[in-house]
């Protein structure tokens, strides 16, 4: 019995040493400047992932492109990002996979007229667009062209390189509507001391939720699945780390929902062009919830069918294929 049990200790001693040498040395979150983020940057604080990699760091990326840089260069491992990138980088064959969906609609117009109801109210204005031919260009044109618009020739499109450029613009008054992203729309709201209810003639409105109008134009939920969490290079093949950074993810974002005011001071404290209780706002008027991209596949399938419809090289040239989907745990 006793040699049993010598034995026994000697496999766990085994296998705890086997577990160590396969700990990383290290693993690069990266995300943009909003609320899909925030998880990320609580993972790091936390030291949700010590268990996985010796050293855990979070990398800023600002536009898109800089965003595929990283995944196409390997030089991140978990990257926050949007899911029409993730169908094409997929479908491009980079070593990218979307392993769930967090963030169901965080697009705003924010306008200085309190009148506008839906898009076709913008028509002859001028609106400031981040990302061009990204998501909050695409979602736009989507919901525009089912109103009847044509947005190159009935709306005057200004581009800006990303939100916080597009709420710049806002605030210095060299345009009177943009399209903003969570915690941009919060932060132009505070900024120009626009966001209590019981101002008088506030400066700026929250004027035209993108997701209502995308369920009310395409007869869908007032939701879309915008932005997600994707693993890169060998992590793709390893299911129970996915799992484990699915689930660390899962529980971050609940604790950023439940502590937004703490939420707002870390991710400031992380990224100096946010504001503390900018991001505050964001976590109370963001839909955020993090479902495994097995749960989201009608929702996605959707989006890309939609997206593809309008132009295929948005999803790169054809809809993902049933392995893109894999099961999360």
């Amino acid at each position: 019995m006793r040699a049993l049990l010598q034995f026994v200790l000697v496999l766990a001693l085994c296998a705890a040493g086997a577990a160590q040498a396969q700990k990383l040395p290290r693993l690069v979150l990266a995300g943009p400047p909003a609320a899909v983020s925030f998880p990320l940057i609580h993972m790091v604080e936390s030291g949700a992932l010590a268990d996985l990699a010796d050293k855990v760091e979070f990398v800023l990326w600002r536009d898109p492109d800089q965003l595929r840089l990283l995944a196409l260069e390997g030089r991140a491992d978990v990257l926050a990002m949007p899911t029409n990138v993730a169908a094409n980088l997929y479908n491009r064959g980079a070593k990218v996979r979307l392993i769930n969906v967090s963030t169901w609609g965080i697009l705003w117009l924010v306008s200085r007229d309190p009148t506008l109801r839906q898009l076709s109210d913008l028509r002859g204005k001028e609106v400031a667009m981040p990302f061009r031919a990204d998501m909050p260009d695409i979602v736009f044109d989507v919901v525009a062209r089912a109103q009847g618009l044509d947005p190159k020739k009935d709306i005057t499109l200004r581009y800006v390189a990303t939100p916080l450029d597009a709420m710049q613009l806002l605030i210095a008054r060299r345009v009177d509507h943009a399209l903003l992203a969570e915690p941009a729309v919060s932060m132009a709201l505070r900024k120009t001391r626009s966001f209590p209810v019981s101002v008088i003639a506030p400066d700026l409105y929250r004027s035209i939720d993108l997701q209502a109008e995308w369920g009310r134009v395409l007869k869908r939920p007032a939701r879309m699945p915008q932005a997600g969490i994707a693993v890169t290079g060998a992590l793709r093949a390893a299911p129970d780390t996915i799992a484990r950074i699915h689930a660390a993810y899962r529980a971050s974002l609940q604790w950023c929902q439940a502590e937004p005011v703490a939420c707002g001071r870390m991710v400031a404290a992380r990224i100096d062009m946010l504001d503390a209780d900018a991001v505050t706002d964001a976590i109370a008027v963001s839909p955020l919830d993090a479902v495994p991209i097995a749960a989201a596949r009608e929702e996605l399938s959707f989006f890309y069918t939609t997206l593809f419809e309008r132009n295929p090289a948005l999803i790169g040239g054809r809809m993902p294929d049933a392995a893109f989907y894999g099961d999360v745990r």
